[in-house]
């Protein structure tokens, strides 16, 4: 049985250095608080607070006084750099820069809003960290909608500004751009922003291909991971011997039956030495068996 690992998977830029920031702090001072968990993978939080990265909710963010809180690469909204302010926190922003970028593209576009004719739509997952920062150049405004089955919450009476989450799949953007243009009204416009991250976009054009080299798909994913989703779902769309595990203690051994090539993958946010742990297991119970 041939194991091959995508080199392509693992940590997207923002996520590295991300933990490259966290690292580096922990190694000078080892009292440092993380916004949120600080990957979508449960794993690598798990090592990172044996380095002593305290992981924390907004809540207790609130609370805190002359700390030091590192900022994920999902984003935050302005809010949370007014509380840092007022509490005399310092913040180590590991924002990704493509997120940030498309937060100052919302912000802007929001100051110049007429919120009587117009209006900003984020495709994304409600809740979900890097859309709440969206939001949150809104003053919580803009409206949410996390697919096009959803496009009756948009207001076709005003203009419309659409922008994406950086991780959802750029045909489901698409899509979504097609169907609005179908039901816009005529005397209406319509902008949609190329907010996809360019780097998420190619992963699912090389997972695919990926995914059909192997008789057998072990995706290696945390399940809070939005991008997680969206690149099982470009696996199994290609091939239906695809799992989504969260690492080798849910690799069941009967999916490999049969098997002459099992691919490992994963998300941006699925680090190297999950995938690579995963694909041991697997070659020490071929050598014991």
């Amino acid at each position: 049985m041939k194991v091959e690992i995508d080199p392509e998977s693992g940590f997207c830029f923002g996520v590295l250095s991300a933990i490259g920031k966290a690292e580096e702090e922990l190694r000078c001072d080892q009292q440092l608080y993380c916004l949120g968990d600080i990957v979508h993978n449960g794993m690598e939080c798990d090592r990172l607070q044996g380095l002593g990265l305290k992981t924390i909710n907004h809540d207790q963010f609130a609370e805190l006084k002359d700390a030091k809180v590192l900022l994920r690469a999902h984003g935050e909204p302005p809010s949370t750099y007014n509380t840092a302010r007022k509490n005399g926190i310092t913040l180590i922003d590991a924002t990704c820069p493509v997120v940030l970028k498309l937060q100052q593209r919302i912000h802007k576009q929001y100051r110049q809003l007429d919120p009587a004719t117009q209006q900003i739509i984020i495709f994304g997952q409600k809740g979900h960290a890097e859309v709440l920062g969206l939001v949150g150049q809104t003053d919580g405004t803009a409206t949410v909608i996390e697919s096009a089955d959803e496009i009756d919450r948009i207001d076709f009476n005003k203009d419309i500004f659409l922008y994406s989450q950086t991780t959802k799949s750029a045909a489901s953007y698409n899509h979504l751009i097609e169907k609005i243009t179908q039901k816009l009204p005529q005397g209406r416009s319509f902008i949609h922003n190329n907010s996809v991250c360019g780097q998420v976009s190619h992963r699912g054009e090389n997972i695919r291909e990926f995914a059909r080299r192997h008789d057998v798909i072990l995706f290696v994913s945390g399940r809070k991971s939005s991008n997680g989703k969206v690149l099982f779902g470009e696996c199994l769309n290609v091939n239906p011997r695809s799992y989504l595990i969260e690492g080798r203690q849910d690799i069941d051994l009967e999916v490999l039956n049969n098997a002459e090539s099992v691919g490992i993958c994963g998300a941006t946010s699925t680090p190297k030495w999950l995938m690579e742990e995963c694909r041991d297991y697997i070659l020490k119970l071929r050598i014991e068996n």
